[in-house]
């Protein structure tokens, strides 16, 4: 047998580093995919679930936007603000009026009342608060169709579920430490797959184990592009890594635009009813259907941004005064930033939001990557001798011939992901302690 080279060593070194991030990932993002893929088909599930509280039958015109607020308004718990409403964007939509708690600082005067002043508030999270209440008009009739509390939809749920197996906040490190590791595991992928002299980058009629290896690797990369999209949205909301992305975001400059905080209006006249806050709105912006967030007391502002996830581009932010509908502050797709709009396309791309070609791409990819689970762990049980680890063999000097760009590479993703530092921490322990076990036993037969 020839000296080993610098190459095998490094390949006999990715090939770990391969099988520990498979080994870390697998239980974790086979729940991911399973619980993933549950939720894309949220659009249909719910349309099926909520058809009798979304949908109406056109009747005639549509009475004005404040007669299915005010109806809306003697269904919800008494004491309840209105913090948003959702007009509808086709004929066959009800009005949503979400309602939620007094927040603090709304007064008795809190104008039309009286969502928040807040721009997150424009745009609420589904869930968002256990006590958030939605109430569904008939737009043609001023009927109540019924009223929902955000938790218990099935979007609710089923997100729970896919970011933490419907627990608390202490599960979530699970699903951020397999995206960690995905990402470990997609990037050695690569580089293990990446063409050799005289092997085919295709995979070829081959049986066994040697089949399985050649489509698990195939299938790893063909879905490589989109497993990233997946991965690195999956990370920007999560909650150590997603605290660094933020601040990193923020230290360059790629924040998205937000409107000044203290925008108000000066008492003159009455405000502007919803019925004219929301033609004001599709004047402005005739192409995206809107949310509105009412006023909150005299000096209050409208607020209105984008109600349709299906249309990143369409994405709007927008501050009308309270009595003239005077625009005090107005930011559209053109005024994002680079990261702003990554991932305005990136998220609701991940939550298969952009449309039934979304839906079906995702479902593609993760039985995918189901077959790249599945496929690792046969050829592992194929190699794996009775009685022994089964862990890849490191060649003697594999660390030392770690290329330099890989541990640039490494040293970024352990700073960025604070999860991936610890677990590797773990691993390089563990990996010692078997270095000199098979040291101790080397010596001991010599």
């Amino acid at each position: 047998m020839g000296p080993v080279t610098t190459g095998a060593r490094r390949r006999s070194l990715f090939w770990r580093i391969h099988f520990w991030a498979a080994l870390i990932a697998s239980p974790f993002a086979l729940v991911a995919v399973l619980t993933g893929t549950l939720y894309i088909f949220t659009p249909q599930i719910e349309a099926a679930l909520y058809g009798q509280l979304e949908r109406v039958a056109p009747q005639g015109a549509r009475l004005p936007l404040d007669a299915a607020v005010d109806a809306a308004r003697k269904a919800a718990p008494a004491g309840f603000e209105v913090q948003a409403v959702t007009p509808p964007a086709r004929a066959e939509d009800a009005v949503r009026v979400g309602f939620g708690p007094p927040r603090a600082g709304a007064g008795a005067h809190a104008g039309h009342g009286d969502a928040a002043a807040a721009p997150a508030a424009a745009n609420p999270r589904p869930g968002q608060g256990g006590e958030r209440l939605t109430v569904f008009v008939d737009p043609y009739r001023g009927q109540v169709l019924g009223s929902q509390r955000d938790q218990d939809r099935f979007s609710e749920w089923a997100r729970r579920l896919h970011s933490r197996l419907l627990q608390g906040e202490s599960l979530r490190w699970m699903i951020e430490l397999a995206a960690s590791w995905m990402l470990v595991m997609l990037l050695t992928g690569v580089v293990l797959w990446w063409p050799q002299p005289g092997q085919p980058a295709l995979p070829r009629t081959v049986r066994g184990r040697a089949g399985w290896k050649q489509w698990h690797a195939f299938l790893g990369v063909l879905l490589g592009v989109l497993s990233l999209a997946m991965v690195l949205t999956g990370i920007t909301w999560s909650k150590y890594a997603g605290e660094n992305v933020r601040a990193l975001r923020d230290w360059s400059g790629q924040a998205s635009p937000q409107a000044p905080a203290r925008l108000h209006s000066m008492p003159q006249g009455e405000q502007l009813t919803y019925q004219q806050a929301w033609d004001r709105t599709r004047a402005l912006v005739p192409d995206t259907p809107p949310q509105l967030t009412p006023p909150r007391g005299p000096h209050g502002v409208w607020r209105a941004g984008s109600a349709d996830r299906r249309h990143p581009a369409g994405r709007f932010d927008l501050v009308l005064n309270a009595y003239d509908g005077r625009v005090l502050y107005q930011a559209g797709w053109e005024s994002q930033t680079a990261f702003g709009k990554a991932t305005a396309v990136g998220i609701p791309f991940h939550r298969g939001e952009l449309g039934v070609w979304n839906q079906l791409l995702l479902f593609v990819f993760a039985a995918g990557v189901l077959f790249s689970l599945v496929s690792g762990w046969v050829m592992f049980f194929k190699r794996r001798r009775a009685g022994a680890l089964g862990l890849p063999k490191l060649l003697p000097g594999a660390w030392r011939a770690a290329p330099p760009a890989a541990v640039l590479v490494a040293v970024g993703m352990c700073a960025l992901m604070p999860l991936l530092a610890w677990s590797a921490a773990v691993v390089i322990a563990i990996e010692a302690a078997l270095h000199w076990r098979q040291r101790g036993a080397a010596t001991s037969a010599a």
